[in-house]
């Protein structure tokens, strides 16, 4: 009896020294912070058009991602740059006009913006190559819906190229190329 009174007096002296510790946080926090790393570093390179709700876009099997440049909106109801609106989708239908005064107006007036991307372009590039090269030409992205006729498309592009910008490209969804 009296082994077993040792025996259960080393058992309740190791039953002491050990203390239930909490969980160990370190390795959850590690995880957590390149959670939130990885999810900042995606969120912030956002390189497609989202297109409004009132625009059902084309679609394409292009692989090349647009550039950000100054942005043309074509809904059913009116044609807005940079999100304000400037004329009435079916003023610009009825007129004869080939050149919009009231686009080619806001496209000018938006033309500093487009250089200003055009010169940044540029400059990415003469870092790579380390040549003397021409600046991009101001360039316009439009977002029109698929139901627009193309006569109103020609209009809108043509007002663009009237008020500078020499290369107008038209936003579509991507498609998986077949092949």
């Amino acid at each position: 009896m009296r082994h077993e009174s040792r025996r259960m007096k080393r058992m309740a002296r190791s039953h002491k020294r050990k203390k239930t510790s909490g969980m160990n946080l370190t390795s959850l926090m590690d995880v957590f912070t390149i959670l939130v790393f990885f999810l900042l570093t995606n969120t912030s390179s956002n390189e497609a058009l989202e297109p409004p709700k009132v625009i059902t876009l084309p679609d394409s099997v292009v692989e090349t991602k647009p550039r950000e440049t100054v942005t043309l909106m074509v809904t059913a109801e009116e044609i807005l740059v940079e999100s304000s609106s400037v004329v009435i989708t079916s003023e610009v239908i009825e007129s004869e006009e080939i050149v919009i005064e009231s686009i080619k107006q806001a496209m000018i007036a938006e033309l500093d913006k487009a250089i200003g991307v055009a010169l940044a372009s540029t400059a990415e590039g003469e870092s790579e190559t380390q040549g003397e090269q021409e600046p991009e030409p101001p360039e316009v992205n439009i977002l029109a819906d698929r139901g627009i006729p193309f006569s109103l498309l020609k209009k809108v592009m043509s007002s663009c190229t009237a008020a500078g910008y020499t290369k107008v490209s038209l936003a579509v969804i991507q498609k998986a190329s077949q092949g």
